[in-house]
């Protein structure tokens, strides 16, 4: 993917209007003019905000009465917004320790926690788990900014980058899957006996919270709250919009970190014989040749549509019983608005959606650290994440 060269960036000015005294009159009117404040509790028309436990979250946020503004030019294409800040945003500088998990299918992967809170955190701090979107990792500048914020609330911070992401170790002839759970369950399970004493939460992005979506709807009692973030949720509906126009872009730029990752393991993969296809997906154009060749067969699936079909979070959400927020952005060009589940959010007393106007992919660049700054989302990431914290919230009674 070609970086986008922004030479300048204009600013909008608005000029004051004018306000003029109407004659003077024998006939004296008052007219009395009521400024209206912003209700802290009137949400905002910018944004689509649904769910069953909608009544029961809203209190936890601080900023939703307020519109969502893009940054100027940036944020009013969503091709812009999405290569800006995939490119341009600034990655906060972390020291990272590693600890790579081993499987029980001998499989391997690595948790980059921050260098030295193990002494600094009291052990019951809560614990926040990262899941990085496709191909990503803890290097990702979303990840970071997002560790930062936590971190700066008292949060114990690890990223899970799964098999061959992040320089994460490959030991057996498996990658990682929209619908497999199983590297998730083990992380959880680890991080759950380190800390005992605390809390675990979860935040994932793309492809990482359509996993996370999916691990929720099958372990409802290991964590304690969660958040989705640009969440394709229908991969069928993904993968069609996926191959049309400008998207073919992210499409072989996502290809090309799938291959790579495949050709740096080749070994590994050489003798894989039955429905394997390893040469298409060595050389495949699409991540949709990728999944036909490797993924899909890895996990069992009997077909690429098979493996879409019945990945997708959409048919999980309905099953979640854990306090979930999703965050999506209409104008998404990786995870279409026309894929979101709204009504089994609606109907699950568990969920909160919000839609923004704007966002691209992993972009929402406004707010008051845009441009180059963490993305809008993290501070009502945050506020929510800090109102589960507090216990001000009360799980409803599911039969």
């Amino acid at each position: 993917m070609a970086k986008l060269s922004l030479t300048s960036i204009s600013t909008v000015l608005i000029s004051p209007v004018r306000r003029h005294r109407p004659p003077h009159s024998s006939l004296q009117t008052t007219t009395t003019t009521t400024t209206t404040m912003p209700d802290q509790h009137t949400l905002h028309p910018s944004l689509e905000i649904i769910g069953g436990a909608r009544d029961l979250f809203l209190p936890a946020f601080n900023s939703l009465h307020r519109p969502y503004s893009p940054f100027p030019l940036l944020g009013n294409n969503r091709h812009v917004e999405t290569i800006f800040a995939s490119f341009f945003r600034a990655t906060p500088d972390v020291r990272l320790k590693r600890e790579c998990l081993r499987t029980k299918d001998d499989g391997a992967v690595a948790l980059d926690w921050v260098s030295g809170d193990h002494q600094i955190l009291p052990p019951n701090s809560p614990v926040l788990i990262l899941l990085p979107g496709l191909t990503g990792g803890s290097e990702d500048s979303y990840v970071r900014h997002m560790l930062i914020k936590a971190r700066n609330k008292g949060w114990r911070v690890v990223v899970f980058n799964s098999r061959g992401c992040g320089n994460s170790p490959v030991t057996t002839p498996k990658f990682y899957s929209a619908s497999f759970i199983g590297d998730m369950r083990e992380v959880v399970q680890h991080v759950g006996t380190r800390y005992p004493n605390a809390n675990l939460y979860a935040v994932g992005w793309s492809l990482g919270a359509n996993i996370l979506v999916n691990y929720l709807a099958q372990e409802s009692q290991t964590i304690t709250g969660a958040v989705s973030l640009c969440n394709p949720f229908n991969l069928v509906i993904a993968d069609e919009d996926f191959r049309k126009g400008f998207n073919v872009v992210y499409d072989r730029a996502l290809t090309n970190a799938l291959r790579k990752s495949l050709k740096n393991h080749a070994i590994l993969f050489e003798d894989m014989g039955g429905e394997y296809n390893i040469p298409l997906a060595a050389n495949a154009k699409s991540v949709r040749e990728f999944d036909e060749g490797l993924t899909r067969v890895s996990f069992g699936f009997k077909s690429v549509d098979d493996y879409y079909s019945n990945s997708s979070s959409s048919e999980s959400i309905k099953h979640v019983r854990t306090p979930l927020l999703c965050i999506q952005a209409a104008n998404d060009p990786i995870a279409p608005a026309r894929g979101i589940p709204r009504e089994d959010i609606k109907e699950n007393p568990n969920c909160l959606l919000i839609v923004t106007p704007k966002g691209g992919h992993l972009g929402w660049i406004a707010g008051g650290e845009a441009p180059l700054g963490a993305p809008w989302t993290d501070t009502i990431v945050m506020d929510f994440l800090e109102y589960l914290r507090s216990g001000a919230y009360k799980s409803p009674c599911i039969a």
